[in-house]
């Protein structure tokens, strides 16, 4: 099911919290056939303070209300993962196609019943793994497919970074680092992206396996994590990830090596990119990122929406990050 017989997107949104003012929902107000028509918080002040500045039409302060809005044609769950799962269902359930914020649940069984409710009512199911559709990540993909590091043969993902004493301070109240909430800590928020891109880039990882530990008791998350895993097509992964590192060793770099050469990247950049290449050298090329991150992204589900082209981040492949994390967090 699509909303294909409208000839506009009117996106209701569960959740309207900090990813909603840069990130997210102004893009939804930008895209061609697309626009917002209700916002819901559970704070009613909030809802409407939010309604007001982004001149959008209808507030809430109760889910049922928004999912019963009849202007209402598709559902953007931007809440903590915490509630991701039930509210997906209940969108479902609304007959309501929609879009969820990362990582897709706090578990893979919980992103099994998104899918299995989604599938039951007949609405597709998109995540918003946003890098998919960044130029940067694109054109990397391009180079991979079009061989010129040669055959792949392992990815290594390295990140480090600070403990932040404000969120020492605030850590009972920060759900990042809340497992009830999140599903871990920042491992679960930030390596989520990481896997996603790692599928999109070398295809599914169908094996994998950690360790995690809490060292600096800072929170009740872990905070640090590695692991090993592999892809369906023989190439083989690592990663550790530590967030209280000496501020000296911060890093986010991913480097996928092949037969030929290598190519190196931050996820969390600033679109540039390096390639070297067998006896010529490091090229760097750098892509705009969008001023509203995820809005390359957004335009894909609106047309995918309205029956005019696909998306690159559906239910299935989110739920494959959620997948390979759990399996990692297991040991």
């Amino acid at each position: 099911m699509t909303v294909a017989s409208d000839t506009e997107v009117r996106w209701g949104i569960l959740g309207v919290g900090d990813v909603c003012e840069v990130k997210s929902a102004p893009a939804m107000q930008r895209v061609p056939d697309s626009r917002i028509a209700a916002v819901m918080r559970r704070n009613g002040d909030k809802a409407a303070d939010y309604a007001r500045r982004h001149g959008v039409p209808a507030w809430y302060d109760d889910a049922d209300d928004l999912l019963a809005d009849p202007s209402v044609n598709a559902v953007y769950v931007a809440t903590p993962p915490g509630a991701h799962c039930e509210l997906a269902l209940r969108a479902a359930a609304a007959g309501k196609p929609v879009y969820v914020e990362k990582p897709m649940a706090r578990t893979h069984d919980e992103c099994r019943q998104m899918l299995r409710a989604c599938d039951a009512a007949g609405v597709p199911l998109y995540v918003a793994y946003y890098r998919r559709a960044l130029p940067q990540f694109v054109a990397i993909r391009a180079l991979l497919d079009a061989g010129r590091i040669g055959e792949v043969r392992h990815v290594k993902v390295d990140m480090n970074q600070a403990l932040v004493p404000e969120l020492v301070r605030q850590a009972g109240s920060d759900w990042r680092v809340d497992p009830e909430i999140a599903g871990g800590g920042y491992f679960h928020d930030l390596a989520s992206h990481q896997f996603d891109l790692l599928d999109f880039l070398l295809g599914p990882i169908n094996e994998a396996r950690g360790y995690t530990a809490n060292q600096a008791g800072a929170y009740a998350a872990d905070d640090i994590v590695t692991a090993a895993f592999a892809f369906e097509s023989g190439v083989l992964g690592s990663g550790s990830w530590c967030f209280t590192a000496a501020p000296a060793s911060a890093v986010d770099r991913t480097t996928i090596v092949g037969s030929h050469g290598e190519i190196r990247f931050a996820t969390f950049g600033d679109g540039r990119f390096e390639v070297d290449t067998d006896g010529a050298g490091t090229e760097v090329l750098e892509y705009p990122v969008p001023a509203h991150i995820q809005e390359p992204l957004i335009a894909c589900v609106v047309d995918a929406l309205l029956g005019r082209g696909d998306c690159p981040s559906t239910g299935a492949t989110g739920a494959r990050a959620s997948l390979v994390m759990d399996r990692i967090c297991a040991g």
